[in-house]
């Protein structure tokens, strides 16, 4: 069986967020005990399954998401890796739908390589910053939501982007502050550069204690950025080691994430389901 290690939120091998990519041609996913053993084995933030599904349904493939550590409800990286595989390998054509724990997504194809995933908006709730988290994550706290039942974050604004970047957080502290993770977040020092907020995403909480690109944080960070600038469709830059962009667009209940991908790996899973 292929599988394939896809960068996502990049054009350039070795950068952005690689993810693992299994197509299965079978009807129905093996049992997830295996799935999650595979994952483990891949070892990146998450590894993507998919199979694809009779003609006239609501989707076309099946999808699902596992960290090293356990399944997850939402996955914006490896959902863009699996489009970008079903296109350049010819499985698929303009927009693919998927069917996955949070419900319908699809992704759509564009003439200039780019491909914009459509995404459910994170539903924020402002809260008081929990007692530890300043500590926990190394910088105070300008504002604190709840970024809801799909992603399960903490969305921390802070002071600034050099805040943002300058982080060292005590990772397993931050486990007891959310069900997924962290997301950091500040407005650009400088907009001209081609970005207009920064972020970094921990998630030690599900194995992963720094993501290099999470597409899902950007359901979350593009209601907050767009009602911070009066503004529907932003460029997010995701300030990991890896790094990458991800451009937003906030349409009411959903959000559309666009970027590219880079196939870096193609090779053969030797073992059985």
């Amino acid at each position: 069986m292929r599988i394939r290690i896809v960068d996502a939120f990049t054009d350039r091998p070795f950068s952005g967020n690689p993810a693992g990519v299994l197509l299965l041609e079978s009807a129905a996913f093996p049992d997830a005990e295996r799935l999650q053993e595979i994952a483990t084995e891949v070892n990146l933030s998450e590894t993507a399954f998919a199979h694809p599904l009779p003609p006239g349904g609501e989707a076309d493939w099946a999808l699902r998401w596992f960290t090293p550590a356990t399944e997850v409800d939402m996955c914006g990286h490896a959902t863009l890796a699996t489009a970008h595989v079903l296109h350049t390998t010819g499985r698929a054509t303009g927009t693919v739908r998927f069917t996955a724990r949070c419900g319908i997504l699809t992704s759509t194809a564009h003439p200039d390589g780019t491909l914009t995933l459509d995404f459910p908006t994170a539903a924020l709730r402002e809260e008081t910053a929990p007692p530890g988290l300043a500590e926990a994550l190394g910088a105070e706290p300008a504002s604190v939501h709840d970024t809801g039942e799909h992603i399960g974050d903490l969305l921390v604004e802070l002071r600034d982007e050099a805040t943002v970047r300058a982080l060292a957080p005590d990772f397993a502290a931050l486990v007891a502050h959310s069900r997924r993770g962290i997301i950091a977040t500040a407005a650009a020092e400088d907009p001209a550069l081609g970005y207009d907020f920064v972020s970094r995403g921990f998630f030690p909480g599900v194995g992963i204690d720094e993501d290099p690109v999470t597409g899902s944080a950007h359901t979350a960070l593009a209601p907050f950025w767009s009602a911070r600038f009066g503004r529907d469709d932003l460029t997010g830059l995701q300030a990991s080691a890896r790094s990458g962009l991800v451009r937003t667009a906030l349409r009411g209940g959903r959000t559309l994430l666009t970027g590219t991908a880079v196939t870096v790996i193609d090779g053969e899973l030797l073992t059985a389901f």
